[in-house]
């Protein structure tokens, strides 16, 4: 280890030097006496991407509040709320990047606490004029900017009582959502969403909360109290397991509340207004995805009977239409294990959702049968649905619970719903064996031209491996890049390796995941990733369906 005054001492003298010189910084470990940094990365010139710079600060020295990280949890929550500390300070610095924040508590590389202190991973522009070094600016950079920085932002002693209230409110915070999170296991609910709660967003490109949006207040009829460890008693409504139908005017509130519902599957952080909702983790939003690649995925269950005697049980398409690709998500979804559905008919393919009885009298060779006349076969078998719907009530009598919305307020219109529908719920044809055939995978590397490997995400829009890319456009629920990053690495392995050693698609992604989650540099082969963000399996899953190189048998 060396001193911090020799790292100054030596950007100094490499002042003029062309670029590469910096590369003398590599493989040392230097001592700024509260805090320990090293450079995991030096790009190659000025135009490369940032340097990466890794930065450890032993628990002593941040001073955090006592009892507030002794559990996992807790630590990746303080993490979360450490990393948006220094984000703050390094906001108007030009040379010192880390990775973007949303609004969502999540575990990433880029701030990591653990038993012996905090670790800082974060980029750094080593500045040049042209491709030679200006040394004095570099030692500047690293004699006050970096230090100042990683100072304001891990320093609780001196941070000031406001500091350690905020740390311990967003602690809390995550706390209580996971404490919410496992209720509704325990009570066999899909979904929970606090009284009080503001789920509006600012704008289509704000994820922050509306201001005078207004604030939710279940209906009598599902309201539940739960009994939080750091709020204390809170009231909303609990969403049971089974058929839920969201109904009501246009821009009265029906898409706002599931999008609430399908981002309610992270913690959010104190003040976003959704921070004491909760979804089942593995939930997924369902839509049609015209031109998306399928493959080998079992779509029987809504598709078969085709012109030409196609085989829908291993169904594959470079170009799918809106319902088949929106059959092949459904159908994805539960090989993968996700027990909920969240679905919206403006983003769905009308002849996928429903068929009305004049259709069907007229047109009697039809291949699709409709989701509505799947809804409760696949309530019976543990999957369970919300479905936003407006423009029809066909879904009415296979309903358990009916929300209205009218400018935003919900009321529970599920007795109303059955009279008009002339029924109360009806059991749904159920059929042998499994939902969907569970696909075999084999190795599939992704083609590569020449000798560069590529493994990046194009933000949350797509993953790349070396030229193929790979739409993750509609997976809603991939909400930040480190994300995305994380599964482009994902796949690398499951392309590569995972696939031909498990019997099946849905083991491998398993076997990935639970790497991922036990320790997230392990997807990567970079030293010290430091934009990789925790990924949810079912989202790996996805992205490997619309692999168009994905070979299964």
């Amino acid at each position: 280890m060396r001193d911090a005054d020799q790292l100054i001492s030596t950007l100094h003298r490499l002042d003029a030097n062309s670029y590469g010189a910096y590369k003398r910084l590599r493989d040392d470990v230097y001592d700024y006496g509260d805090f320990t940094l090293e450079f995991t990365r030096i790009q190659s010139d000025p135009y490369a991407p940032p340097s990466g710079v890794r930065v450890r600060v032993p628990l002593d020295v941040l001073a955090l509040p006592d009892g507030l990280v002794s559990t996992e949890d807790e630590r990746v929550a303080a993490a979360d709320h450490i990393a948006r500390r220094f984000a703050r300070v390094i906001a108007h610095t030009r040379d010192i990047a880390l990775a973007p924040l949303g609004q969502e508590i999540l575990e990433r590389s880029s701030c990591r606490l653990d038993e012996r202190g905090l670790e800082l991973r974060f980029q750094v522009h080593l500045p040049a004029r042209g491709r030679r070094i200006l040394g004095h600016q570099a030692a500047r950079l690293f004699d006050l900017d970096v230090p100042d920085a990683v100072f304001a932002a891990c320093d609780f002693a001196e941070a000031g009582e406001d500091a350690r209230r905020a740390l311990t409110e967003h602690v809390h915070c995550y706390v209580d959502y996971l404490t919410i999170r496992a209720t509704l296991a325990e009570r066999n609910w899909v979904a929970f969403v606090a009284d009080d709660a503001v789920l509006a967003r600012a704008s289509g490109i704000s994820d922050a909360p509306m201001e005078g949006a207004v604030a939710f207040a279940s209906p009598e009829s599902t309201r539940v109290h739960l009994d939080l460890p750091h709020a204390g008693t809170v009231t909303g409504m609990g969403i049971p397991a089974g058929v839920t139908v969201i109904v009501g005017g246009g821009y009265h509130g029906k898409s706002t509340l599931l999008a609430a519902l399908e981002r309610a599957v992270y913690a959010h952080i104190p003040g976003d207004g959704r921070e004491r909702c909760a979804t089942d983790p593995d939930a997924m939003k369902i839509r049609a995805e015209d031109g998306r690649a399928i493959r080998g995925t079992d779509i029987s269950l809504f598709i078969d009977d085709l012109p030409g005697g196609a085989d829908t049980s291993a169904f594959s398409t470079d170009n799918a239409s809106g319902s088949t690709s929106q059959a092949a998500s459904i159908a994805e979804a539960i090989e993968a294990g996700g027990r909920t559905l969240l679905i919206d008919e403006d983003t769905s393919a009308t002849n996928l959702m429903i068929r009305d009885a004049r259709m069907r009298e007229l047109v009697q060779a039809e291949p699709i049968t409709p989701l509505v006349d799947r809804i409760r076969l696949l309530s019976g078998r543990g999957i369970s649905s919300v479905l936003v719907m407006g423009g029809s009530g066909d879904y009415l009598a296979h309903a358990d619970l009916v929300l209205g919305l009218d400018t935003y307020r919900v009321s529970d219109l599920t007795a109303r719903a059955h009279d008009i529908a002339g029924a109360t719920p009806i059991p749904g044809e159920d059929r042998p064996g499994a939902l969907v055939r569970d696909r075999a995978g084999r190795a599939c590397p992704a083609p590569r031209h020449g000798k560069r490997r590529t493994t990046k995400a194009m933000a949350t829009r797509a993953v790349v491996l070396d030229r193929t890319s790979i739409d993750i456009s509609a997976i809603a629920q991939i909400v930040d890049p480190g994300q995305a990053e994380a599964i482009a690495w994902a796949l690398r392995r499951l392309t590569e390796d995972e696939l031909a050693q498990h019997a099946t698609v849905r083991e491998a992604v398993d076997a990935v995941a639970a790497r991922t989650s036990a320790n997230l540099d392990s997807v990567s082969e970079h030293t010290a990733p430091a934009f990789l963000v925790a990924p949810r399996r079912v989202d790996i899953a996805a992205a490997l369906s619309r692999y168009r190189g994905l070979l299964v048998r």
